[in-house]
């Protein structure tokens, strides 16, 4: 099976590659669905087709906006690009956008987003019969049901799935409190998170407000937990699932190399399980469930505090290793004596070093590094190569 992982800009498409992703996707700065992502101008663009296909991957590019028809008046332009750029597939959600595409630029592989909705047989055949090649299905089937669709597509159509990561309370993300509270368009990129805030309940003929709590910071009631399969990625291959897709293209790098570290390990085997769900619990989160996929009650999915994570970034590696030292670039303050933990592709993955030298750009040995994102020298008898990632327990 294939792993998707989200890119929210050039450096975090490099770290899913370095941490294993089979293939990326991300958008341009325009028609994509995460507005605030810092995303890809269109040389950027290139420059990342390039950067994937040199190095055996696939790029994705989301074009998955519920479209206006004044989308499409500049549009034309921009997908030339992407097939210029020989973009292995763009993420749709617009039937009118994939009526366009399949009409005016044959060439570019159509993927249908989440957001269309497939949940049944026959809309998944419509959209094959529209010559799509690839379905990302609605996040709300069972398993039973994604392999009934699979089966009905007799292979013709690849069947994508979301794995891990946050998910909407709405239906397949399509969410109106953002619009309805803020002005900001949920479904074309904008969208302020509004599920995520603290809420009161009022009685309606009365003027006092009640804060809804279950501990010191409140409860967030239209609020979902995480979604997280790693456990299950035989079933998921079972039910016919040929990509994995992790949501995430707003997330931190050290969130794509801790999740996508995670589940290419778990692909290949190469740790127990065990070792891969403490791995999830290290980057940010809200707590985990499995979703529809096992037809859970619709209450396990409400979540009712905020993120956690039981580890803290603390550096990048910026060159590979060698002598016994690696020269790192500081995300979070560190000082000799910490012990830091390795967040690696290889087999330094979860070894640990123990800080006792420090050396500045300047050559000077210092105690505490906490200028932001300055470039230091640390002792490490391991190998460690660029890209490679330090953290400590919180």
């Amino acid at each position: 099976m294939e792993l998707l992982a989200p890119a929210g800009n050039f450096d975090k498409l490099a770290t899913a590659v370095h941490f294993g992703a089979d293939a990326v996707y991300f958008a341009g700065k325009m028609y994509g669905l995460r507005a605030f992502a810092g995303n890809f101008d269109d040389d950027e663009i290139v420059k990342a087709m390039e950067y994937l296909h040199e190095r055996g991957k696939k790029g994705y590019i989301t074009l998955n906006i519920v479209a206006k028809n004044s989308d499409f008046q500049q549009i034309d332009k921009f997908l030339q690009l992407l097939v210029d750029a020989k973009v292995d597939g763009v993420i749709v959600s617009d039937v009118g956008m994939i009526y366009y595409l399949r009409k005016n630029f044959p060439q570019l592989n159509v993927h249908v987003s989440t957001q269309a909705n497939v949940n049944n047989i026959y809309s998944a055949k419509f959209f094959a019969d529209m010559g799509v090649t690839r379905i990302v299905l609605a996040r709300e089937l069972n398993l039973n049901q994604i392999k009934e669709i699979a089966s009905s597509l007799k292979g013709k159509v690849e069947i994508e799935a979301f794995v891990h990561g946050a998910m909407c309370i709405s239906y397949s993300g399509r969410c109106l409190l953002s619009n309805y509270m803020t002005g900001r368009d949920s479904n074309r990129g904008a969208c302020v998170q509004a599920c995520r805030w603290n809420y009161t309940i009022r009685e309606v003929n009365k003027t006092e407000e009640y804060p809804i709590e279950e501990d010191q910071r409140g409860t967030y009631i239209l609020n979902s937990k995480d979604l997280c399969m790693i456990k299950h990625l035989k079933e998921l291959e079972e039910a016919g699932i040929c990509s994995l897709k992790i949501e995430g293209r707003m997330k931190s790098d050290y969130y794509v190399a801790s999740v996508v570290n995670a589940y290419r390990r778990a692909l290949e085997n190469k740790n127990k399980i065990e070792v891969l769900e403490d791995e999830l619990e290290k980057t940010s989160h809200r707590r985990y469930t499995t979703g529809f996929y096992f037809d859970s009650d619709d209450k396990e999915f409400l979540e009712t505090s905020m993120p956690i994570q039981t580890a803290e970034f603390i550096a990048k590696v910026v060159e590979n290793s060698q002598n016994g030292k690696v020269k790192v670039e500081m995300r979070n303050r560190f000082k000799i004596g910490d012990e830091l933990e390795i967040l690696s592709p290889t087999d330094s993955f979860l070894k640990k070093i123990k800080i006792d030298s420090i050396e500045n750009g300047k050559g000077e040995q210092i105690d505490d590094c906490k200028r932001v994102q300055e470039i230091v020298t640390i002792n490490c008898p391991y190998d460690l190569k660029k890209g490679d990632m330090l953290r400590k327990a919180n």
